[in-house]
């Protein structure tokens, strides 16, 4: 027999085809041939391996799993194979099996580069960032320009906030493969954390010159222009994301379609997309229904902003009003702030208090679970550093979205979303995924113990005129629209010897500002920028020297208008379509001050100019507003804690019954 008519002749040949037609993305003709093969070897190592890496590729991983098992059971020493099988459960979630796979597969070849930079991927996902840097250097020193290596050790490093090194990396994934949309995206990424906004731009732009359709990369520039007060081409970018959602488009993340539009149908849409393409939803339960017999509910807050940050800022006092006697409260920190004096506040006033910056989201819930926590409150939702997989393994019987994001997190992980009818009116709640739980006062809590410090500065040493009417916006500037400076220069305009007080912020910011100004006919030097305070009593007593602050629309003040109330200075809000857009309006009425609130924009522009032509009412406001601090709920931190406590306790005793989560009211019965 010639040996071109043996079987393995045959099938090595047609392994060889199938190899070729494999690299050149000919996916279905190449699984035609791997399975004539397997028609001839029902046991043929490689073709096995490589038809499980086809299956890989077209999302079916339980599939590719199982065949290339089967592989390595026939020869168990194949790097590349076990390379797969890594890559396999790493995309199933699980991190720890696919970091042993890749250890194997470099075992048996030391120069695997691709195992190095696949085993880094698998050390990010458990967060052992340092090692992950070091595994993603290996795989660059086996094969220089490693364009996909340098790009993940980038990212690696910009979550270790080594951004200088982390933009190096970008850099070289950059000049190895300048066609990558998704490395101009890592870089901008970068540079807008170091508030670098111009740069960032420019690089969002060229991601989306590389491909126009990248997911969130329109969304990102937008925001990044937001930051800079950059409006031009402003409602045209909009106009392109509202277009974008509507034809299902990814242009944007959920925190940024917050900052972006004021309709909630839009951001859940945004948000939805989200969750659908990083796949962070549900996994194995961790708590499959054990009924637990504890004295005490245990409640574990989480976050990744236990230290000098508005979110702990407005817990810090309802974490230590809880009573101990029906509450066990412990607080898992997604992030370390040593020296924080708000974080050694936080750590006295839980009962119990750990750090899980450094383990994955699988080893977090599995801590959560072994504590055996009763209600999981996520203060994050999609902001900086939310670990949202944390709770989609589901450890603890009650999981609630609270505080931190003012949006649906769309994720089968969280039961309920603590609101109140300002906020979500109850016919928004087909916007929301988790079931609307209603405070009978207000959403937002607050601590009644901020200090604000008894001297206050004279105008003059915070760059404001002895003289004349200040109205103040310390909002972000990323809240900021052409629309509402319009109105705030048109103020200017018609209150002589004015001026617009903002928060501190850095270049090009203070310089398209100004420019904007001027275009409008005020004069730059009306605009008046603050500089950084570290204490916040001494930045809540010089609001004090403002006479009203001016709110952003459509998203709203939600700590800053706290602050703005509790130092006593009124606040004008206009109420939005969104939650993000109706926190203002929610403290007002929970202070007593409803007509501080404005519904639609002309209302709001003439209310501000009245307002400011009308010493004797501003006068009346700002005696009312300071009875009230004292009396009405908002600052009242004992009142709201009863009430939250409530809450958690009306969770609990559906969650004991083996009842599934409904909206309701505090003091109510179901909510529609």
């Amino acid at each position: 027999m010639a040996s071109s008519d043996r079987p393995e002749a045959n099938a090595n040949a047609l392994l060889q085809q199938a190899l070729g037609l494999h690299g050149a993305g000919r996916l279905d003709e190449a699984a035609r041939l791997y399975d004539a093969v397997l028609a001839a070897d029902a046991h043929h190592a490689m073709a096995l391996a490589m038809l499980g890496t086809i299956r890989a590729q077209r999302g079916d991983y339980d599939g590719a799993l199982v065949l290339i098992a089967r592989s390595l059971d026939r020869d168990p020493r194949q790097p590349h194979a076990l390379n797969s099988q890594g890559i396999v459960l790493r995309e199933l979630k699980r991190p720890e099996a696919a970091l042993e796979s890749f250890d194997a597969a470099i075992a048996l070849d030391p120069g695997f580069a691709d195992a190095y930079c696949n085993r880094a991927n698998a050390l990010t996902n458990l967060r052992r960032l340092p090692e992950a840097v070091a595994s993603y250097r290996r795989a660059i020193a086996l094969r220089p320009g490693f364009a996909d290596a340098y790009y993940n050790c980038g990212l690696a490093l910009q979550e270790l906030k080594s951004h200088e090194e982390a933009l190096a990396c970008f850099a070289r994934a950059i000049a190895a493969r300048p066609e990558a949309a998704q490395f101009h995206m890592g870089l901008g990424n970068t540079l807008l954390d170091l508030n670098r906004y111009d740069e960032a731009m420019a690089s969002y732009r060229r991601a989306m010159a590389l491909d126009p359709r990248h997911p969130y990369a329109l969304g990102i520039y937008l925001y990044a222009k937001a930051w800079a007060c950059d409006w031009g081409g402003w409602e045209e970018g909009c106009r392109r994301f509202a277009a974008g959602v509507a034809q299902g488009v990814m242009v944007a993340e959920p925190f940024t379609a917050l900052t972006l539009s004021g309709d909630s149908g839009i951001v859940r849409r945004c948000t939805e997309m989200f969750v659908k393409e990083t796949r962070n939803d549900a996994r194995e339960p961790l708590w499959r229904g054990e009924r637990y017999a504890h004295e005490k509910i245990r409640v574990a807050y989480l976050s990744a902003d236990f230290r000098t940050h508005p979110v702990a800022s407005l817990i810090a006092g309802v974490i230590e009003e809880h009573d101990r006697n029906g509450f066990e409260i412990t607080g898992i920190s997604f992030a370390r702030a040593e020296g924080d004096p708000m974080r050694t506040r936080l750590e006295a006033a839980c009962d119990r208090f750990v750090d899980v910056e450094e383990i994955g989201d699988g080893e977090a819930a599995a801590l959560l679970r072994e504590l055996e926590i009763d209600i999981a409150v996520d203060l994050q939702g999609f902001t900086q550093g939310a670990r949202t997989g944390i709770l989609a393994y589901r450890p603890a019987p009650v999981q609630v979205n609270y505080l931190g994001y003012p949006g649906t997190m769309a994720l089968s992980g969280y039961d309920y979303l603590i609101a109140d009818r300002v906020v979500i009116p109850p016919r928004d709640q087909v916007h929301y995924n988790e079931k609307i739980v209603y405070l009978p006062d207000l959403y937002q809590c607050s601590d009644a113990k901020r200090l604000i410090s008894s001297a206050v500065p004279a105008r003059e040493e915070m760059g404001l005129p002895a003289a004349g009417f200040v109205f103040c916006s310390f909002n972000l500037t990323r809240k900021f629209t052409p629309q509402m400076f319009d109105i705030w220069m048109r103020l200017l305009l018609r209150v002589p010897e004015s001026v617009l007080w903002l928060a501190q912020t850095g270049e090009p910011a203070r310089s398209n500002l100004r420019r904007e100004a001027a275009v409008r006919g005020v004069a730059a030097e009306r605009l008046v920028f603050a500089d950084y305070l570290p204490s916040p009593a001494d930045h809540l007593a010089r609001l004090r020297l403002a006479d009203i602050f001016l709110d952003t629309f459509p998203h709203n003040a939600h700590a800053t208008a706290s602050d703005a109330l509790w130092a006593g200075l009124p606040v004008l809000t206009c109420a939005g379509g969104t939650f993000a857009g109706r926190v203002a309006a929610s403290l007002f009425t929970a202070i007593g001050l409803p007509e501080l609130v404005a519904h639609s924009l002309a209302e709001y522009e003439a209310a501000a100019l009245h307002l400011a032509q009308d010493p004797q009412r501003l006068a009346v406001i700002r005696r009312t507003l300071a009875e009230n601090r004292a009396t009405a709920p908002l600052f009242d931190t004992a009142r709201f804690t009863r009430n939250l406590e409530a809450t958690y306790r009306a969770m609990w005793t559906r969650a004991e019954a083996g009842l599934r989560p409904e909206a309701f009211a505090v003091g109510d019965g179901p909510c529609d």
